[in-house]
């Protein structure tokens, strides 16, 4: 096990909410400080330890994507750049909601729920209660607490925060990270799909490839080298008629292949596998295998993310949400207005947010015709005039070319004199 692996095997044993530091795990593990550095910021990127403003680094529990619409009291720290007065060692812990404490104590004690974040002023009151239902306190204002109240927050270990933020901005600031989340966490990333891979060493022959083969029904594998980094991929096809049983598979891999990260999202992950037609991606750390994702994994995990609910809208959405589309004569017809989200600094629909909407007609098109999943390969457009808020538009798209690996859509853009707003013409690729 390398210095780096035990450190990270330390950090993960440690009890959530214990601070570490760079000199402190140097000392411990008698590893030099740059090691420990290195380590403590991949512990921080894979989610296991936070570092937070004025307190430190601290082990935190891992969010699991499933409930990424979750806080920690860690990140609303950070999200409203607070201080902590007590409870430091349960800002690990996470809230599903928060609430306004800004009526009488016994109205407040209806609305509280266990592990809520409660925002309040210098109401030294409703703290208490909070407290006392199990819950975390932020004092907005910039205003402090007692010290009984401190120590409240210790015993209880739920943190209390203190913020110069206002209730209203310090609330839109945690409800915009909490819609952030709700989106990133329908987001499926290679670590979400991946699967362990049969690999074999640069150093077996292709006897032992063709024993592999033969056992598992596989037809590609990862090749590593004696260090267990990865050094190749190794097919059916490259394997020869002419090619003896003792040759290396050194000798016959293809060396550099295409590799992809733990947190590469699947769209990306598709559109690589397509552009350069391989069926078998490798993940890796470092060059480390940590396993591989196949064309298969890939094309049910976009049809599962095609079948979810958006339970909070994206910037794409909240524009296709005004629109609606019928199948007219073997085109489509898409038809709304447009709204102030498209606008730029001029008051009229500016082109990203133009191109944005021709270009998902387009994708929609062709889904509604072979549901396929497709990826833009070129697009061009050409705008004929500008158009102005709430002003109604009609879409009109036609496949005009339809192959196995590829298709072309044209999109046009009429107001409601039925003068052209713009003209595109979309290539893409075909994900089989």
């Amino acid at each position: 096990m390398s210095k780096h692996e035990k450190i990270i095997n330390y950090i993960n044993s440690l009890i959530p909410g214990t601070r570490i530091s760079v000199r402190g795990i140097a000392s411990s593990l008698n590893v030099s400080e740059g090691t420990a550095y290195r380590a403590i910021k991949e512990a921080e990127d894979s989610g296991i330890v936070s570092t937070i403003p004025r307190v430190g680094t601290v082990r935190v529990e891992k969010v699991e994507k499933k409930s990424r619409e979750l806080l920690t009291y860690a990140e609303v720290v950070n999200i409203v750049e607070g201080n902590i007065y007590g409870g430091k060692k349960g800002i690990h812990k996470t809230l599903s909601n928060f609430f306004i404490g800004a009526m009488t104590e016994d109205a407040a004690a209806r609305f509280i729920e266990k592990s809520s974040l409660v925002i309040v002023g210098n109401r030294e009151e409703l703290q208490r209660l909070a407290l006392m239902n199990e819950c975390g306190v932020l004092i907005a204002g910039g205003f402090q607490c007692s010290e009984e109240i401190k120590k409240l927050g210790d015993e209880k270990c739920l943190p209390i925060i203190s913020s110069s933020y206002d209730t209203f901005t310090i609330a839109s600031m945690i409800n915009r990270a909490l819609s952030e989340n709700i989106i990133k966490k329908d987001i499926i990333l290679a670590e979400d799909i991946m699967t362990e891979a049969e690999y074999i060493l640069d150093t077996d022959n292709v006897k032992k490839f063709k024993d592999l083969v033969k056992d598992t029904k596989h037809e590609r594998f990862p090749v590593l080298d004696k260090e267990n980094k990865l050094v190749g991929i190794v097919t059916l096809r490259d394997i020869s008629d002419g090619v003896s049983n003792e040759e290396l598979i050194s000798n016959v891999m293809t060396k550099n292949p295409i590799t992809v990260f733990s947190k590469t999202t699947i769209a990306y992950a598709a559109h690589i596998m397509v552009w350069e037609n391989i069926k078998m991606c490798p993940v890796v750390h470092k060059k480390k295998l940590l396993g591989v994702i196949t064309r298969q994994d890939v094309i049910k995990a976009l049809k599962y993310v095609s079948r979810q609910d958006h339970v909070k809208e994206t910037m794409e959405d909240l524009i296709l949400e005004n629109f609606k589309y019928n199948n007219e004569d073997g085109k489509m017809h898409f038809y709304g207005e447009i709204i102030p989200e498209m606008l730029n600094e001029l008051g009229t629909a500016s082109s990203g947010a133009l191109n944005m909407l021709l270009s998902t007609t387009a994708e929609i098109t062709v889904r509604n015709k072979n549901n396929v999943n497709i990826y833009v390969d070129n697009i061009v457009t050409y705008f004929m005039r500008p158009v102005q808020m709430n002003r109604h538009i009609d879409i009109y798209t036609e496949i005009v070319d339809m192959g196995r690996n590829s298709c072309k859509v044209e999109v046009s853009m009429y107001n409601k004199t039925k003068d052209l707003i713009a003209k595109t013409i979309l290539s893409a690729k075909i994900l089989n």
